[in-house]
């Protein structure tokens, strides 16, 4: 039985039975993977808030042959954005989880993918504005994917933006002038451009409409 030891993202969480966790994670050097962690509904002495989304860890899991489920041992926080962000930022971290649980494939290594999940968690925590980083992730992910597509009809301070977002890291988001509009702009370019990608629409864009209301 193979165990392996890595840093990861988490993406999503479900009950299991009456006391386990169903954990989707992204490593970084295999790819998505779906895995057990038993018990850790009723104990919080091995995962404590290792779980939540967007949770950068140290995962520990084991992975059996021929099963598409491995088990968790044990994770241990790296970096949590949750703590620093108000309840419209909070919104977000679903949304990024989504995107990325979307994006990845099972057991298909993207290290690409992890560091930019990875660096998106370490800017929330920094506290950099969430609406530009939301635009900066969006812009990236599908310009890694090789599909991104600049529409000709964004006004001149969008495209501005996304010339700085194409140099910057995310870091330096919150020295980029931008106004609500443009970014409102982006957003919905980008949310099109993603759903023709993903051939469907996203859960968590509604919840964030909802929760500018």
């Amino acid at each position: 039985m193979p165990q392996y030891t890595t840093d990861a993202l988490i993406l999503r969480t479900y009950k299991l039975g009456e006391s386990d966790r169903l954990v989707v994670f992204l490593t970084r050097d295999r790819g998505k993977k779906r895995g057990v962690a038993k018990n850790a509904r009723q104990s919080r002495r091995r995962f404590g808030g290792a779980l939540e989304p967007m949770t950068c860890v140290r995962v520990g899991y084991v992975e059996r042959e021929r099963r598409e489920l491995v088990t968790v041992s044990y994770a241990e926080t790296l970096r949590s954005p949750l703590s620093a962000l108000d309840g419209h930022a909070l919104g977000h971290v679903g949304y990024f989880a989504e995107l990325i649980d979307e994006w990845a494939q099972d057991s298909d290594p993207n290290e690409t993918l992890f560091r930019l999940g990875a660096a998106t968690v370490e800017a929330m925590a920094a506290g950099v504005p969430i609406e530009p980083l939301a635009r900066y992730f969006e812009f990236w992910l599908l310009r890694l994917q090789g599909v991104y597509g600049v529409d000709p009809r964004l006004s001149e301070e969008a495209r501005a933006f996304l010339g700085a977002a194409r140099e910057i890291s995310p870091f330096a988001l919150g020295e980029v002038p931008v106004t609500e509009r443009a970014l409102r702009e982006l957003e919905a370019v980008h949310r099109a451009q993603i759903a023709i990608y993903l051939e469907k629409d996203l859960k968590s864009p509604r919840v964030l409409k909802e929760m500018r209301r």
